[in-house]
């Protein structure tokens, strides 16, 4: 039981670090986490994943909503896109004979933070202002697409990608981008974590709990901290934490 309640520990803090800081899916930390060191089913481990995502980016949404760093109204046109072309790359990943691709999350996360570190996102709010609300929405429903044909298709590295493409091709500052990531991901984590529950079992109960409250404390401390810090700052500490997961997440899989 001890094991357990230290892998969970350090699985949901990982998670909800990365969550408050970065819209990091808590399903790249904490599956690898648990089927590595507690021989969890895999499904059963990206099922408890996903339960945990869902209040930690809930609750991440508030604290960045709350400081002004949320756009709702882009953020609900991009969730619906995303939810539709999940289901269509999920489909055509059927389709076609699959090569490994469970690293893709792990590598992009590590790859994401060193750009965060050597490139720091200094986008401006005034700047994303200057759009139409027109082109916003049509970027978003676009974007959107891709995320979900992209995650469908590997399934996985859902809160990478909606992190590089609001700050890299919609132009979000980075406060702003990471409060939308993961309003979205509240819903598209409740939904996976519902379909997941109702194919499968119920998972264990214990580690379920664990998880959860690990990863709802990690994301609300860092969430905090992101709307309280200089922008550049962020970068530096976004990019350090991301780097540091992927390093963890790689010497995990290599353990598996």
């Amino acid at each position: 039981m001890l094991e357990k309640i230290v892998i969970c520990l350090l699985a949901g803090l990982g998670a909800g670090v990365g969550t408050g800081l970065a819209g990091l899916s808590a399903a790249a930390v904490i599956s690898p986490m648990l089927i590595t060191f507690l021989n969890f089913d895999p499904y059963e481990a990206v099922g408890i994943a996903l339960a945990s995502d869902v209040l930690a980016s809930a609750a991440s949404a508030y604290t960045y909503g709350k400081n002004k760093n949320l756009d709702v109204k882009n953020g609900l046109v991009m969730l619906f896109s995303v939810l539709a072309f999940t289901v269509a790359g999920s489909f055509l990943a059927s389709l076609v004979p699959q090569s490994s691709m469970g690293g893709f999350s792990v590598m992009m996360t590590s790859l994401l933070g060193i750009k965060f570190l050597v490139k720091p996102v200094m986008t401006t709010k005034e700047r994303l202002g200057r759009k139409s609300a027109g082109r916003k929405a049509m970027e978003s429903v676009f974007c959107g697409m891709l995320i979900g044909l992209v995650c469908g298709f590997v399934g996985a590295g859902g809160g990478m990608m909606l992190l590089l493409i609001l700050t890299s091709v919609l132009g979000y500052e980075l406060k702003t981008a990471v409060g939308t990531s993961v309003f979205i991901m509240s819903f598209t984590a409740l939904t996976g974590a519902a379909s997941h529950f109702a194919i499968g079992a119920l998972p264990d109960p214990s580690a379920t709990i664990l998880c959860i409250i690990f990863t709802l404390v990690g994301a609300r401390v860092s969430a905090r901290f992101a709307n309280r810090a200089p922008v550049q700052a962020l970068n530096r500490v976004t990019g350090a934490v991301l780097l540091a997961l992927g390093v963890v997440m790689i010497a995990v899989n290599l353990l598996k």
